[in-house]
């Protein structure tokens, strides 16, 4: 069949396209610019366009368009003259995954490391991660399976879509309340309903919401049930080490108290498919992704770290890693980096982003990442001024660190200690140094 994805630069639309191509499909896609996922698709044989336009619409039997497309694009206009099937991918995801075996993984944080762990296990299952693994460099995995690992998505509602067979909750903090019209009883409600459409159930039971359903699952007390966490480096890569319940200890790259906990439910959702003996051997093939704890350059003096972060809760427990990592690498100099994502997460988490980067000996401000949105005034200076504090306009690598650069020119250059860049912008790119 052929397939046209309208907006294919985007994660988790471009792991959907990699995917059905993988699987014999013909696939064309466009995009409002080339970036790095693009130019990856069109060395792959994917046919892309750029900007998008509506000749780029022709026979194709599915046109799907991202979360980000507006109805006046030119591409979705000329598939509703031609009467093609046109859906948006929260309309496709049922077509997609109907006669998978879904190990669907949502929450508000932690849901793409949890995903890439279990894909990480059940290496033997097809995966759709929002992220890519390291261990296979790829948001995609097809290995022509009926188990399928999925990365759900909470901030359109459609997870609900994901046909779960076993659901995993990693928490259910309040995020992307513009699309539930500020309203946390609609919110919930999308969480208990995704949990009801499941056969099987994993959740972190000490999540406000989750504890408080009557509902059956495999539950994840971490106070309890994660025990003696140690902290290693192997290599010279960050490891954490725990006891699980009764199930006795396991390994897995990373550091911090939530990797813990995002393994632990991973191999609670895997034990239903593979043996305890072969989760802990498997477990260690993971080695991270890409923008989540990703160490991008060391040198004698520093060490720069790239983090996808960006809600204060993420922030915090991230800063936490950061700190255990620096004391075993016998650093005492943390330096954050933060790329504020949209006007309205920033607004509506102001209080706990203005104490989250506590532990940083410096912090440097990027301009918001409007991801769309129009400006919106904040006193960044005034409600951040506890800190040690510097505003930039972007930042770039060097030879001797990481440029701090405002108006055009170098203010300054941080070439020690543990530099760690937060957001879901385009700070990633600028931290490698290139283009989006």
């Amino acid at each position: 069949m052929k397939f046209h994805f309208i907006g294919i630069g985007g994660i988790g639309i471009s792991a959907i396209a990699k995917y059905l191509q993988k699987d014999g499909h013909t696939i064309s896609g466009s995009d409002i610019k080339e970036t790095s996922i693009t130019n990856s698709l069109s060395k792959n044989g994917i046919n892309i366009s750029i900007p998008h336009s509506e000749d780029a619409i022709t026979d194709q039997d599915y046109v799907i368009y991202s979360a980000a497309i507006k109805c006046d694009n030119p591409e979705i206009n000329r598939a509703k003259k031609l009467g093609l099937n046109l859906l948006s991918r929260k309309e496709f995801l049922p077509i997609l995954l109907k006669n998978k075996k879904v190990y669907s993984v949502c929450g508000a944080h932690g849901k793409s490391t949890t995903s890439a762990i279990l894909s990480s296990i059940l290496d033997h299952s097809d995966s759709l991660v929002g992220a890519e693994l390291k261990l296979y460099q790829s948001n995609m995995r097809y290995k022509k399976s009926d188990i399928l690992v999925f990365e759900a998505d909470e901030s359109d509602g459609s997870f609900l879509k994901s046909n779960p067979y076993c659901s995993v909750v990693t928490n259910c903090e309040p995020e992307h309340m513009e699309y539930y019209n500020y309203d946390e009883e609609l919110f919930y409600n999308h969480y208990k309903k995704f949990l009801e459409l499941s056969k099987i159930r994993v959740i972190n039971a000490e999540d406000s919401f989750l504890s408080s359903l009557d509902i059956e699952a495999i539950k994840l007390y971490p106070s309890v049930d994660i025990k003696n966490i140690e902290y290693t480096l192997i290599d010279d890569e960050p490891f954490t080490r725990f006891e699980l319940k009764n199930l006795g200890f396991f390994e897995v790259w990373g550091f911090g108290y939530h990797i813990a906990i995002d393994a632990s439910l991973a191999i609670l959702a895997s034990l239903n498919e593979i043996g305890l003996k072969e989760i802990k051997v498997k477990i260690k093939s993971y080695n991270g992704i890409k923008k989540r704890f990703d160490i991008i350059k060391k040198s004698k003096n520093s060490i720069l770290i790239d983090d996808y972060a960006h809600h204060p809760t993420e922030i915090e427990a991230t800063l936490k890693s950061i700190k255990q990592y620096a004391n075993l690498k016998n650093i005492d100099n943390v330096t954050s980096i933060w790329q504020p994502h949209k006007y309205s997460r920033t607004i509506n988490n102001i209080e706990h982003f203005q104490t989250c980067f506590q532990g940083s000996n410096k912090l440097i401000i990027l301009p918001v990442w409007a991801a769309g949105e129009n400006k919106v005034d904040i006193n960044f200076k005034k409600k951040f001024n506890s800190y040690d504090l510097t505003f930039a306009d972007r930042v770039a690598p060097s030879n001797n660190g990481l440029d701090i650069i405002k108006n055009n020119k170098i203010i300054n250059c941080i070439d020690d200690g543990v530099i760690v860049g937060f957001g879901a912008g385009d700070i990633t790119h600028q931290l490698r140094g290139y283009q989006n």
